[in-house]
C-alpha cells in the first residue's frame, strides 16, 4: 500500500473502533474522519491530536499520515514519524508499514535498512499484505538485506493469497526458476494468469501477456490447461489453498 493511501483505511476504521472500545472517545473519532473526508484538514487536526496525545493508536497513526502528506498541517516528515513511531510501538500495522517505508527511504528518520526490516516483519505478522510483499521483494532481490529465497518465496505466497499482483509475478518467477521453491512451471504459470486477470494498465498487462508468451513455449498443452485450470479454480475459491 502506498502512504498516501493510509489515512483513507486509518481514519473510517477510527470511529468503528473506538466504538466498540470507549464511546466517550467514538464521537470525536467520527468527527475527525467526517472532517478529512469533507476536506477539512485542519479541523480533523485539531480533533484528533487529543486523542492521540491519550495515547490511541489510530489517532497517532491519522495524525502521522497527514503530517507525512502535508494535509491540514505544512509537510514534516519528522513529525509524521514521531507519531507513526507512537503508533507503532501500540502495535497499528498501518503505521508500521509506514515505519518500514520510511526508514528505507530515509525520510523523517536516517536511512536504516534493519529498521525498514523490524517494522516490515511486525506489519507483515499481523498479515498486512503489503509489508509481506515488500519484505519479499527485498528478500528475493537481495536488495537492503541478504538474499534469501525460502524467506522470499513465504513473504511472497502470503502476500500473493491476499490479491498483491507484485508478489504473484514475483511468485510465478521464483516458481519459474526454482528459487525458494520446486520448480514449477505450471504453478509459475497458474499465478501469472491470476496476475494478469487482477492488473490495471495496459503497460503491465501487455508485459505478464509477454513473460507468459516466452514461458508457454517451454510447456506442454496439458500444463498450459492445467495451468488455466488451476488458476480458475484458485480465483474462484479466493485463493483458499492456492
Amino acid at each position: 500500500m502506498e502512504l498516501g493511501q493510509l489515512l483513507k483505511q486509518v481514519l473510517p476504521v477510527c470511529g468503528c473502533l473506538f466504538a466498540l472500545a470507549n464511546p466517550a472517545m467514538a464521537e470525536p473519532m467520527a468527527d475527525a474522519a467526517n472532517a478529512y473526508r469533507a476536506g477539512n484538514y485542519a479541523t480533523a487536526i485539531k480533533l484528533l491530536i487529543p486523542q492521540a496525545k491519550h495515547g490511541d493508536a489510530r489517532a497517532q497513526s491519522a495524525l502521522g499520515q497527514m503530517f507525512y502528506d502535508g494535509k491540514g498541517v505544512p509537510r514534516d516528515y519528522k513529525k509524521a514519524a514521531k507519531w507513526f513511531l507512537l503508533a507503532a510501538a501500540r502495535g497499528d500495522v498501518l503505521a508500521q508499514y509506514a515505519l518500514g517505508t520510511m526508514y528505507q527511504d530515509g525520510e523523517g528518520v536516517p536511512r536504516d535498512y534493519k529498521e525498514a526490516v523490524k517494522w516490515y516483519l511486525s506489519a507483515a505478522e499481523q498479515g498486512d499484505a503489503s509489508a509481506q510483499s515488500e519484505l519479499g521483494r527485498m528478500y528475493k532481490d537481495g536488495h537492503d538485506v541478504p538474499q534469501n529465497y525460502p524467506e522470499a518465496a513465504k513473504w511472497c505466497h502470503l502476500a500473493a493469497l491476499q490479491g498483491r499482483t507484485g508478489a504473484q509475478i514475483e511468485l510465478a518467477e521464483m516458481y519459474w526458476f526454482g528459487e525458494g521453491v520446486p520448480r514449477d512451471y505450471v504453478r509459475a504459470n497458474m499465478w501469472l494468469i491470476i496476475a494478469a486477470d487482477q492488473i490495471t494498465g495496459s503497460d503491465r498487462q501487455h508485459k505478464i501477456a509477454e513473460i507468459r508468451a516466452n514461458e508457454t513455449r517451454a510447456m506442454t498443452p496439458g500444463q498450459i490447461a492445467e495451468a488455466q485450470e488451476l488458476a480458475r479454480k484458485c480465483m474462484a475459491d479466493k485463493f483458499k489453498g492456492c
